[in-house]
């Protein structure tokens, strides 16, 4: 078990690995983000985000795979593809409060525990998307 206070893993030139290397690169993005969307499906404890996500997930998929190699340090395949995130202005049309800020970070915690993401990593992304999320918020409650 890591420390929350142990330094990031190291490459064979003690190079501290980026979060996108230390999850384990596309494939391991991938399979983060399908758990992710394949839980908002099937848990009702995350109704109110799946309700918020319309009828076909496809698109949601495809599009937070290429955000987080982007912000995890790997390719920049979002910016390449739409330009720069602008996260909160595309959020915007949702309507986004506590709660559903709540569960989306609980989903994503479910789904890095269930794609086994080393336990430190998993601390310190649970920190950056409740910010992340708590700034997509447009309204209270």
């Amino acid at each position: 078990v890591m420390n929350i206070h142990d330094p990031s893993p190291r490459d064979a030139d003690n190079r501290p690995l980026t979060p996108f290397e230390w999850i384990g690169g596309e494939d391991a993005v991938k399979q983060l983000v399908d758990r992710f969307y394949d839980l908002m499906d099937i848990e009702p404890d995350y109704a109110a985000l799946r309700a918020a996500h319309g009828s076909d997930l496809s698109q949601a998929r495809e599009r937070l795979f290429m955000f987080l190699c982007g912000w995890l340090g790997g390719p920049n395949l979002y910016v390449e593809r739409f330009g720069h995130p602008r996260l909160r202005a595309r959020h915007l049309p949702f309507s986004i409060g506590i709660k559903e800020r709540d569960e989306w970070v609980a989903c994503m915690q479910q789904a890095m525990r269930e794609v086994s993401t080393p336990q430190l990593l998993m601390a310190r992304l649970t920190e950056s998307f409740m910010q992340t999320a708590d700034h997509m918020r447009n309204r209270g409650g």
